[in-house]
């Protein structure tokens, strides 16, 4: 459970960076709303009820019939997970492979790792880059599997085409939840847009401006994007406890405890102003993501030792805060010594 822990804290870092953005936005009431809803459908809707429904489809059972399963005969529950792994792996996989890339792919002023993520950024102008990479990875982890598994003579050698359609699953989900974003992202926009406009008419006219609708319009369209994203990042949270256990109370206490402590030092580091200086933060989270995608690839045909899943993340992250403290000084020094503004760039641009 305390691997749990960490994996769910490490990989929640860049939904807390993510988070943040918008939290420092909206007002003690709906950051009190997150709080409160935002755990319910996170917390126990994607780590209590989501595992569940993984394993009954993924076995072709009822919910209820797996979590009886889950908790009266765990060795029958865990074969039939370790049956369905392959394809979970898949899905999961992809889903977050697509994270990874549709993140290292774009171009950003502050870069962690300026050597390889500037020649990513350029090539990421090439339309739909991201997907294409994402399904010939996926075409030859399927391929690779079947083959091993002929070869082998072994009982998964019918489920090279259901890791295929879990892939491509997963590559579907994802996209929709990245729709779903864009769209509240865009109906975001909208409303402070229009929140800006009436104010300005309203001060060119000497009047008042209802102030207390209009940004109850925003933060309504806010918190409904920020629950799409926050969802999209609790998948990966849920999708990689299965490379640490099967065991679906395990996987609920241990997820639950790091999203519940990853939500309220969001919260504490918004409100503290703090959050924003280690800007590196959000780059070592998605690194880790993408490592955890390519353990998951991995585990369609080899296992991997728990212990190298869940410290990963947790290597990727220290190194990305100590990246982030390390420019802080920098910067800091850069100051102090009077160093001019083309000094100060080139120390914020990242290794």
């Amino acid at each position: 459970m305390a691997i749990l822990s960490i994996l769910e804290i490490s990989l929640s870092f860049d939904n807390a960076v993510v988070n943040a953005g918008i939290l420092k936005k909206m007002n003690a009431f709906w950051q009190k709303i997150f709080l409160t809803i935002g755990i319910l459908i996170a917390v126990f809707g994607m780590r209590l009820v989501f595992p569940v429904v993984i394993v009954a489809v993924s076995a072709s059972m009822g919910p209820i019939e797996a979590v009886k399963l889950a908790l009266n005969d765990k060795d029958q529950y865990q074969q039939l997970v370790t049956d369905a792994h392959p394809s979970i792996a898949a899905f999961g996989g992809m889903f977050l492979l697509m994270i990874f890339l549709d993140f290292v792919f774009e171009d950003r002023d502050i870069k962690w790792l300026g050597w390889l993520e500037r020649p990513l950024a350029k090539l990421g102008k090439i339309d739909m880059l991201s997907v294409c990479i994402a399904l010939i990875v996926l075409l030859v982890s399927s391929m690779t599997f079947a083959k091993h598994a002929h070869q082998h003579g072994g009982t998964h050698a019918d489920k090279a085409e259901t890791v295929l359609i879990s892939g491509v699953g997963g590559l579907i989900t994802y996209l929709i939840v990245g729709g779903l974003s864009s769209y509240f992202e865009n109906k975001l926009e909208e409303e402070e847009e229009r929140e800006h406009e009436a104010e300005e008419e309203a001060r060119a006219k000497g009047k008042q401006v209802s102030l207390i609708q209009l940004s109850g319009k925003a933060a309504f369209f806010m918190f409904l994007y920020l629950e799409v994203l926050d969802a999209s990042f609790s998948f990966d949270g849920v999708i990689g406890a299965f490379a640490v256990t099967n065991d679906i109370v395990l996987m609920a206490l241990g997820l639950g405890i790091g999203a519940m402590y990853v939500r309220s030092l969001t919260v504490y580091l918004v409100r503290q102003g703090t959050l924003d200086d280690y800007v590196y933060l959000e780059h070592g989270a998605h690194y880790a993501i993408g490592a955890l995608a390519a353990v998951l690839l991995i585990t369609i045909q080899y296992e991997i030792h728990e212990l190298i899943t869940g410290s990963i993340g947790v290597l990727l992250i220290g190194a990305s805060f100590w990246s982030s403290v390390r420019r802080n000084k920098a910067l800091a020094a850069a100051e102090g010594d009077g160093a001019g503004s083309g000094d100060k760039a080139e120390v914020s641009s990242g290794v």
